[in-house]
């Protein structure tokens, strides 16, 4: 091709190439006012946002010592629950005992005030009988033989105020005694009424920590956390199950393993309770806690015991794991901190902890402390 050929051609070219970009829609080619230029680049119309991150599922490992804290977490606040509980039980009883003291010192009180109005009568009396003495009184007597009569009178008169004497020294120092019971108890009632108030604190600070641990984790964390209880509550009654502890139970208790009438009752009554939920100090009958529940229970067959899982281990007869038949307490824990109701097949009836409700469970999903039996 020639030079004027291409020359041609190259100005066609250029032509075409600016009616295409003036015919381009949209496009503005106003002159913009003087000033500095804007240093921030303009952003891209295909720019697209960055995704969002998603955070990294946390690992078994670190599940299970979130649910080792909240075990020791809840677990403390059992202890504390049962602090509570004593306490509680102390003021009933302490409120109980000043009510009836208060009543015998009213009574005291009434009687001394009496007795006080009678040795009065009777000292005015004897003034009045006496102002001269029995053998002058008798040479001017007119009628001895009528002097003889009051004389024995007066001499019954004065037995009968050594006698109110003796009484009313007796109401006096009984009234005294009364009284500094009395006081005792409510300075006792005060310390009690202290340490119920402490150990509601600590309860209530411990249930807050566990709660707030609980609340870091994503959903599927929680179920993950609740799979790792459930597998952990397994391997524990597996392994209590392995000891063969049933099959001795079976070769040593015989049919002794059957309810009593008042286990049975028992055992109806835990049952019946069955999703009900926990919440510390209650006794029903709307929740319940561990004693809670196995206090009412055992109340409602009709044989009260103590009300704290304490004082049930303490003060109830002890049997052997092997022994054990529906009705009786699975004491948990060295410390005997949580109670559950056995009711057969190796299972147990218990309230577990806040947040749960009154379930069945393995018996062995916790460490046994011993058995007792209420209607031993």
């Amino acid at each position: 091709m020639g030079r004027g050929k291409r020359g041609l051609l190259a100005a066609a070219v250029t032509v075409v190439c600016a009616v295409t970009v003036l015919a381009v829609p949209g496009t503005a080619f106003a002159s913009a006012p003087a000033g500095p230029a804007d240093p921030s680049p303009a952003p891209s119309a295909s720019a697209t946002p960055a995704p969002a991150v998603t955070p990294a599922p946390v690992p078994d490992a670190e599940l299970e010592k979130v649910r080792a804290r909240l075990d020791g977490l809840y677990h403390d606040a059992a202890v504390a629950t049962d602090a509570y509980n004593a306490a509680e039980e102390k003021t009933r009883k302490q409120s109980v005992q000043l009510a009836r003291l208060e009543k015998r010192t009213d009574t005291a009180r009434k009687k001394l005030a009496e007795l006080k109005d009678q040795a009065g009568a009777a000292a005015r009396a004897q003034y009045r009988d006496s102002g001269m003495p029995p053998m002058a009184r008798f040479l001017l007597s007119d009628n001895p033989e009528r002097f003889a009569d009051g004389a024995g009178t007066l001499l019954n008169g004065a037995r009968a105020t050594r006698k109110l004497i003796a009484e009313t020294d007796r109401v006096e120092r009984e009234l005294k005694q009364d009284t500094d019971d009395a006081a005792a108890r409510w300075k006792k009632l005060e310390r009690d009424r202290k340490d119920k108030a402490a150990a509601r604190k600590t309860v209530q600070a411990r249930i807050k920590d566990a709660e707030k641990l609980e609340s870091r984790l994503e959903k599927k964390e929680k179920e993950r956390l609740a799979e790792l209880e459930r597998q952990a509550a397994r391997k524990a009654q597996t392994a209590w199950l392995d000891t063969g502890v049933l099959k001795k139970k079976a070769d040593t208790a015989g049919a002794t393993a059957t309810a009593t009438s008042t286990g049975a009752r028992a055992v109806a009554f835990a049952t019946a309770q069955l999703g009900k939920p926990y919440v510390w100090g209650a006794e029903g009958p709307d929740s319940f806690d561990c004693s809670g529940l196995t206090s009412q229970a055992w109340a409602d067959a009709g044989t009260p015991i103590p009300r704290t899982s304490q004082e049930q281990w303490r003060q109830l007869s002890h049997v052997d794991v092997t022994e054990m038949r529906p009705g009786d307490l699975i004491i948990y824990f060295a410390d005997a901190t949580h109670v559950g109701m056995y009711v057969g097949d190796g299972k147990m009836i218990h309230a577990p902890r806040p947040g749960r409700t009154v379930t069945v469970a393995g018996a062995g999903t916790m460490p046994i402390l011993g058995v007792v039996r209420p209607d031993a």
